[in-house]
């Protein structure tokens, strides 16, 4: 019989390892918001809760380690399958919540209770029905059930320190669900009888932990020809059948960097931001901030067209780095690159900046503190006099919410606030205590080889003042989530029109 303490801590890690993992399941469909994680953790502890009911039921009228130990195999088993039942089931969710207009809360909660609520249920089942047969004097009940359930949550801190800084960068999310899964089975049958007969299923795991792990999440667009899961996310890059590229992040719903063979033109945002900053400045910019660099498309856009501009590219990420050095020929040699988070920085770096881009929004959901007033206010405090800073925002078609909320809230900071409505999903708002002007763009087109006068017209024929009736976020308040979320359920209603 295996000893009932190392049942308990392996379950525990197994129980929260596998809350960690499933949150990385989810972000290619749904994001990595804090609503995401707000149901992950939910559905965890109430599956746990109802687990620690009917473990002790299940204890009382079969006290024995047999029944304990089948039932932590058979929470083994189903968590073994979860990696492999998700992305068929994801993308038939998806599509079925599209259609009812639902929105990531809901979808992320359904997927969470059908993929982890059993397996995760069972696994909570396992530290009641240990207690029980741990106890043989009542004297001594409590010492047993403090022991116990400190190991339980010991294995849990292990599983998802584990989980988190050591398997899901190293071997992916699928295997990181099949070694917990395969360190409980182990257990389990160890104490089974007789053994040959359960040994069947730690070995199908092992199998399905020697299967190759092939494409996440298969793409409509081209080819995926790189994909990795990253400390931080889910990112892959597809070409098309012309060599074009695209870098998508986590549910796949926004391009983070482009790359065209042919140009570094990309006939989208990107673009705006070489023309813009001279709405409020004459001369070029001598140094830029982008907080978001990802695959670094806006810094081969200025080592074609400003080649003397100094660009400090911000990226939380690394991988993503290594991806624009790899397939996105992201080598300006006036770039500088921080890993970093982008508030961090902006707040340490002792520098000013002509413009700051900000293009780290992570659809569909933005980090809340990239929102506010006080983060505009440390933009403020870095920028040179003429300085600018420019906000991407992307939003679903016809949704004005989010850039209602952002102008309102650059208003709140900056003298003068505009917007270039780029395209129907990508509005580019900028702020600056300068006048911003469209006449200053127009005359800066000069400075501009011909092929860019189309781009440097259409810019300052949109530039437009900022929308007005948002409300001014702030670190304390910024419900940016709840924000996006009705945007892409409004969007859904209206039946994507």
């Amino acid at each position: 019989m295996p000893p009932l303490p190392l049942l308990v801590f392996v379950v525990g890690t197994g129980s929260l390892g596998a809350e960690i993992a499933a949150v990385r399941l989810l972000a290619p469909y749904f994001g990595a918001s804090t609503i995401v994680w707000a149901n992950t953790i939910g559905v965890v502890l109430v599956a746990l809760s109802v687990g620690y009911w009917l473990g002790g039921r299940w204890a009382d009228r079969n006290p024995t380690m047999r029944g304990l130990c089948l039932v932590a195999l058979a929470a083994a088993s189903l968590l073994a399958v979860v990696p492999f039942a998700a992305d068929p089931l994801l993308d038939v969710a998806v599509d079925a919540l599209d259609e009812i207009s639902a929105g990531a809360f809901f979808g992320s909660l359904v997927a969470v209770l059908v993929l982890v609520a059993i397996p995760v249920l069972l696994l909570g089942a396992v530290s009641p029905w240990a207690l029980r047969l741990a106890v043989d004097r009542v004297e001594n009940a409590g010492e047993v059930a403090g022991r116990l359930y400190a190991l339980s949550t010991a294995g849990s801190l292990f599983g998802t320190l584990m989980s988190a800084l050591l398997l899901i960068p190293l071997v992916g999310t699928r295997r990181t669900f099949l070694l917990f899964a395969l360190a409980i089975a182990l257990v389990a049958v160890w104490g089974l009888r007789p053994v040959r007969r359960y040994a069947l299923a730690p070995v199908a795991i092992v199998i399905l932990l020697a299967l190759p792990v092939g494409t996440l999440k298969a793409s409509d667009d081209g080819k995926v020809i790189y994909e990795a899961e990253t400390p931080y996310q889910y990112a892959r890059v597809v070409e098309n059948d012309f060599g074009k590229r695209k870098l998508e992040l986590n549910e796949g719903q926004a391009r983070h960097s482009v790359y065209e063979p042919y140009s570094v033109l990309t006939g989208d945002y990107w673009d705006n931001t070489l023309i813009l900053p001279f709405a409020t400045r004459a001369e070029p910019p001598g140094s830029i901030a982008i907080l978001g660099n990802a695959a670094g498309t806006t810094s081969r856009i200025y080592e074609e067209y400003l080649p003397a501009t100094e660009i400090d590219g911000v990226e939380i990420d690394a991988e993503l780095s290594e991806i624009g050095r790899r397939y996105f020929d992201m080598n300006n040699p006036r770039l500088d690159l921080y890993h970093e988070d982008a508030r961090p920085f902006l707040r340490r770096i002792d520098k000013d900046y002509d413009a700051i881009i900000v293009d780290a929004y992570r659809q569909p959901y933005i980090p809340f503190y990239l929102t506010t007033r006080e983060f505009f206010e440390l933009c403020q405090d870095r920028l040179t006099d003429g300085g600018t800073v420019i906000v991407n925002v992307g939003h679903p078609e016809g949704s004005d919410e989010l850039e209602k909320v952002l102008g309102a809230t650059m208003g709140d900071v900056f003298a003068d606030v505009a917007r270039d409505p780029v395209d129907p999903t990508n509005t580019l708002v900028l702020a600056s205590d300068t006048a911003i002007s469209a006449d200053r763009v127009r005359r800066a087109g000069t400075r501009f080889p011909h092929e860019l006068e189309p781009l440097v017209e259409a810019t300052a024929s949109k530039l437009a003042p900022a929308l007005e009736g948002g409300e001014v976020y702030t670190d304390d308040k910024a419900p940016v989530e709840w924000l996006v979320d009705k945007s892409i359920v409004e969007y859904a209603d209206d039946g994507g029109e």
